[in-house]
């Protein structure tokens, strides 16, 4: 592709293939905005792997019509992901069908068994994070949220908002 010397070849290839997939990475990002590899949402989440494994693709291409077509799949991704996220702003329905529930693991110092059990977080887990969020009493915790992305958010302190917590599934909603 660059060089006749197969070693120099693939050398060449690797630096420049992916410094120029980078770039247009960047490029995507900078027309679509900072909320393209967020990982807000599920789908955020899922588009940054994908990113990530075009990126590693372009990179070991060895024509340009691959690297073209991996450069056009990223852009049909990013504006995939525009269009979905224009669709759920406007309906809630769509926003239901596309993004999962947030689910409440913990409420005011009480571990949630069953919601434990439905997401298939182990109390290990849950301790962990805890500890991760410097808790250091049960009863200092309002909420344990296991959100969309599969992050862990731990609310502590005295009180809490309890808007903090609307669009929270509990295991009674179930």
């Amino acid at each position: 592709m660059f060089t006749a010397d197969a070693t120099l070849d693939a050398v060449s290839r690797g630096a420049i293939l992916s410094s120029l997939s980078l770039l247009w990475v960047i490029l995507l990002i900078r027309v679509n905005g900072l909320r393209s590899l967020s990982k807000m949402t599920n789908f955020d989440f899922i588009m940054t792997v994908a990113m990530g494994s075009l990126v590693a693709g372009g990179s070991q291409v060895t024509e340009w019509t691959d690297f073209l077509q991996v450069a056009i799949a990223m852009a049909a991704l990013f504006a995939f992901q525009h269009i979905v996220a224009r669709l759920r702003k406007a309906s809630r329905t769509i926003e239901k069908v596309i993004q999962n529930e947030p689910i409440l693991l913990m409420r005011n110092g009480v571990v949630l068994e069953e919601a434990l059990r439905k997401s298939r977080v182990s109390e290990d887990d849950l301790f962990a994070k805890l500890r991760e969020a410097n808790v250091l009493r049960l009863s200092d915790v309002r909420a344990v949220v296991l959100e969309t992305t599969g992050d862990v958010s731990v609310l502590h302190g005295k009180e809490m908002d309890k808007d903090l917590i609307r669009s929270v599934r509990s295991p009674a909603d179930s």
